[in-house]
C-alpha cells in the first residue's frame, strides 16, 4: 500500500512499455491499419482534413501519410524505434484529427469537443512520449 502513495516511480521503464504497446497497438489496429489498406478513396476522405489547415492540395497524399503515420508510427512506438520522431509525427496527426472534429457542423456524429477528445487525449500521449522516450525496454537505447 506504501508503495502506492508514495510520489517515487514503481517501475518507469515497465510503464513506458504497457504505454508504448497499449497505444501503439490501439492506433494501428483500430485507425492505421484500417486507412491503410483503405485506399486512395479512403485516404481522400482522410486528407481532406488537411483543408481545416488551409492546405486543399493532394488529400490523397495527406491521407496516406496519415495511414502511414497511424500504423508505421504505431509499429515504431511498439517496438522503441524512432520513439521520437513517430511521436512527433503522431502528435501532429492527432492536431489535424481534432481541428477537423472541431470543424465539423454541430448535428454530425462526433462533432465538437467531444468528438477532438479522443484525439487530444492521444495527442497528450504523444506528447509525453516525445519528451520522455521510449524508457529501457526498447530496440534503441534509452532517453
Amino acid at each position: 500500500m506504501r508503495a502506492l502513495l508514495s510520489r517515487a516511480p514503481l517501475n518507469t521503464d515497465l510503464g513506458l512499455l504497457l504505454l508504448r504497446l497499449a497505444v501503439g497497438f490501439s492506433m494501428l489496429v483500430f485507425h492505421g491499419w484500417g486507412k491503410l489498406t483503405g485506399g486512395p478513396e479512403a485516404w481522400a476522405r482522410v486528407g481532406g482534413s488537411m483543408g481545416n489547415l488551409g492546405i486543399g492540395l493532394w488529400p490523397e497524399a495527406w491521407g496516406l501519410a496519415a495511414a502511414l503515420a497511424e500504423s508505421l508510427g504505431s509499429l515504431l512506438l511498439i517496438l522503441g524505434l524512432f520513439t521520437r520522431p513517430a511521436a512527433a509525427v503522431l502528435a501532429f496527426t492527432m492536431v489535424v484529427a481534432a481541428v477537423q472534429h472541431l470543424n465539423m457542423p454541430p448535428e454530425a456524429a462526433n462533432a465538437g469537443w467531444k468528438g477532438a477528445s479522443h484525439a487530444l487525449e492521444l495527442l497528450g500521449v504523444y506528447l509525453a512520449l516525445l519528451l520522455v522516450g521510449p524508457g529501457a525496454y526498447a530496440f534503441t537505447r534509452g532517453r
